[in-house]
C-alpha cells in the first residue's frame, strides 16, 4: 500500500522516503542515519536486534508520516 510504512522496508528507504520518520527512530535509540545497515537491514531485523517491538516501531512510524 502506497503511503504505508511496514517492516519489510529498510531503515534507508523510510529515512528516503518520509523524513518525518527520523524523529520516531531517534525515540526509539535508533542510530539509523549513520549506520552502514540501515540500507540493508529491513525494520524488523533492526527492531528485532535492539529488541524493539517491531509492530509499535512501525504503528508509531505511519503515525508520524499521516
Amino acid at each position: 500500500m502506497a503511503g504505508t510504512i511496514t517492516k519489510d522496508m529498510t531503515f534507508f528507504e523510510v529515512m528516503r522516503m518520509y523524513p518525518d520518520a527520523v524523529a520516531v527512530l531517534q525515540k526509539y535509540n535508533l542510530g539509523c542515519i549513520g549506520c552502514m545497515g540501515a540500507q540493508n537491514e529491513s525494520l524488523e531485523q533492526g527492531a528485532n536486534a535492539h529488541g524493539i517491538d517491531v509492530e509499535a516501531l512501525v504503528k508509531d512510524l505511519n503515525a508520524a508520516i499521516a
